[in-house]
């Protein structure tokens, strides 16, 4: 039944996009909560998206954000009106489509149902579906197992609806042949190059035109308000760096944890592997084992032509152009097997021929490393580094709010708290507001609390604004530069500059027109044509994409055929186009079960679009005042 789902994972994505929820494990059913109250966002229908099913959408999304953007993700995110708006949208084009489903009264097949559980692997034990421990994570989520395959039904039912939608998409082969051939078709082009610099002799600007300029633009001269800084730091590393053990605490820790200072063992090893599946079969097996037993002798005859050898007739792609070196692993990175064999050796030695599931290898180890206690000498240096960090974390968590208080309580500098936590006292280049800088500039709590009216006013400390990784930092602004016009003459001869390239490259374009116009009637013109070059729109070449389009849009009916565009801030050129080769297709072309497919995803998107949109039609959609303000 879910057949045409597996195989339009695209459409079911674009359709997941368009009502901006994830179908998690656990967060399909939030929209089966009918909380029966006015607490709503949004009718559908008879229907409410309640407060409680939106506040729940969004905690979603900042997991799916912060699962996809890693440490690159801004919980300031979550505040954005397009965030909510979108989020909204979404419950509403999902509750759309259950209105419909349930109009329609379908349902997934009971056997769908159970298969879709069983292969929930959070459900599973050992690979196979447990009922116990199904009923526990249920349990302890607070879900009924009714309340969850009823959700999970109608999840599954909206598959189905989304399946029937994309096979209708219908792409005619013919439109599929005619955009290949556009796609092939090739035009033999020559250009001719007019530069502004030619025409500037020719440029006269009208008297005030760079005034004119100037005063119909000056947020353009306007230079950004800005800043400079200094701060501190309060770290949890700048108190590592400040902290001192002595030799006698070392030794107690090492005597204290000798285990934590060993050096687990690890091999090198070069093989040689014969290939042979789990699953290929005895013949195919035994005539893998007894190529691997014929190397084995060559090697115990001559154990120099390992690397040769294992170049010449290792299967394994990793390893063999390498002369079938492993290089270092540990315990646990190998097929046991292989790990036995590997750590009975001895350096130089050679394992018999080893058995895996992979087929079968000869071993030759090469070198052993580590597996000793370091001695208190080579931990030493380990051992200075943690004992600091630990007790700068304690001396962190002790004066932290000290630090706070400090720099409230001495407002007018930061060299007190400086002096008293011996931490340095920091100076920043310019700052413009709105730039992103280096860190601590980075962070949007510490550019809000710089361009506060305080602290650009009465140039007052910051508070202490934790940074997180157990950092504060405390800034004070020392100079400031108000946003501000430059001066007309300071900024005159960029205007008039500028002002008479542009008529220069309106002069270009004027002239290389004209030439156009000569060359297409035949007139001979004295171009300067550069070398010339097959494009087609597959494979443009140098040609940019406004020159691209220029040229195959030009009517080749007569040839040569010329086109002109401007070339932004340089001036106009001119193309000629000499010859057309339009390849045939060929009749196995394989490019055309892939366009289709391209193709059909971009009709079933726009089916898709055009069904929620018909959903929206017939039933009434009304959005509370609050749906799209931003979520504090």
């Amino acid at each position: 039944m879910f057949d045409a789902v597996r195989n339009n994972k695209r459409i079911v994505q674009v359709l997941l996009a368009l009502i901006a929820i994830t179908f998690a494990f656990f967060g399909i059913e939030s929209y089966l909560q009918n909380i029966g109250r006015d607490d709503f966002v949004a009718k559908v229908g008879r229907s409410k998206v309640t407060q409680q099913e939106l506040d729940q959408a969004l905690r979603e999304e900042q997991d799916r954000l912060r699962s996809q953007m890693g440490e690159a993700f801004d919980p300031a995110m979550l505040q954005r009106p397009e965030l909510k708006r979108s989020v909204v949208e979404g419950l509403v084009n999902q509750r759309l489509l259950h209105l419909q489903l349930d109009a329609n009264a379908m349902r997934a097949a009971p056997d769908a149902l159970r298969q879709a559980i069983a292969g929930i692997p959070a459900f599973q034990e050992n690979g196979k579906f447990s009922p116990k421990r199904y009923e526990q994570m249920l349990a302890a989520r607070g879900y009924s197992v009714d309340r969850f395959e009823s959700g999970l039904a109608q999840d599954l039912a909206q598959q189905q609806l989304i399946g029937g939608l994309a096979r209708s998409a219908i792409v005619p082969a013919a439109t599929i042949d005619r955009w290949l051939e556009l796609q092939d078709e090739s035009r033999e082009v020559s250009m001719w190059s007019l530069s502004a610099a030619t025409y500037v002799p020719q440029v006269k600007l009208a008297d005030g035109a760079a005034k004119k300029e100037y005063e119909a633009n000056r947020s353009r001269f306007e230079t950004p308000e800005q800043i400079k800084v200094e701060y501190v730091l309060l770290s949890q590393d700048e108190l590592a760096a400040q902290a001192t053990v002595s030799d006698d605490e070392i030794r107690k820790q090492y005597d204290a944890n000798k285990d934590r200072y060993s050096a687990p063992e690890e091999r090198r090893a070069r093989h040689i592997l014969i290939e042979a599946a789990k699953d290929a079969g005895s013949s195919k097996r035994a005539a893998a084992k007894e190529k691997a037993e014929a190397l084995l002798k060559q090697l115990q005859q001559k154990p120099d032509s390992f690397a040769a050898l294992a170049k010449a007739n290792s299967q394994d792609p990793g390893s063999a152009a390498n002369g079938g070196d492993l290089g270092f692993f540990g315990r646990g990175a190998m097929v046991k097997p292989f790990e036995d064999a590997a750590y009975s050796l001895k350096p130089g030695q050679l394992s018999g021929v080893v058995e895996t599931d992979y087929g079968y290898h000869i071993i030759r180890l090469e070198e052993v490393r580590g597996g000793g206690t370091k001695s208190f000498d080579q931990a030493k240096a380990e051992i200075a580094q943690e004992l600091k960090r630990a007790a700068a974390a304690k001396r962190y968590a002790e004066i932290a709010d000290s630090f706070g208080n400090t720099v409230y309580e001495q407002p007018d500098s930061l060299k007190p708290a400086a002096d008293k936590y011996k931490l340095a006292l920091h100076q920043s280049d310019w700052i413009i507001k709105g730039s992103k800088g280096p860190a601590p500039f980075d962070n949007e709590k510490v550019m809000a609390a710089l361009f506060a009216a305080d602290a650009l006013k009465n140039r007052r400390n910051t508070e202490a604004i934790d940074l997180g990784n157990n950092t504060l930092v405390s800034l004070r602004v020392v100079e400031h530069k108000p946003a501000a016009v430059r001066p007309f003459e300071e900024v005159r001869a960029a205007i008039e500059q500028k002002l008479t390239t542009e008529e220069a490259i309106k002069l270009a374009a004027k002239d290389g027109e004209a030439q156009i116009a000569k060359l297409s009637k035949g007139e001979a013109v004295d171009a300067k044509w550069g070398p010339s070059g097959a494009v087609s729109r597959g494979k443009p070449g140098p040609l940019p994409l406004e020159a691209l389009k220029a040229v195959f849009r030009t009517p080749v009916d007569k040839l040569p055929a010329y086109v002109g565009v401007a070339v932004p801030n340089q001036g106009f050129a001119v193309f000629r186009i000499s010859q057309v080769t339009k390849p045939q297709l060929a009749a196995n072309d394989p490019r055309r079960t892939a366009l289709a497919g391209q193709y059909g995803r971009l009709l079933a998107e726009e089916d898709l679009r055009a069904y929620v949109q018909a959903l929206k039609d017939r039933y009434s959609v009304k959005f509370s005042a609050k749906a799209f303000e931003a979520k504090d």
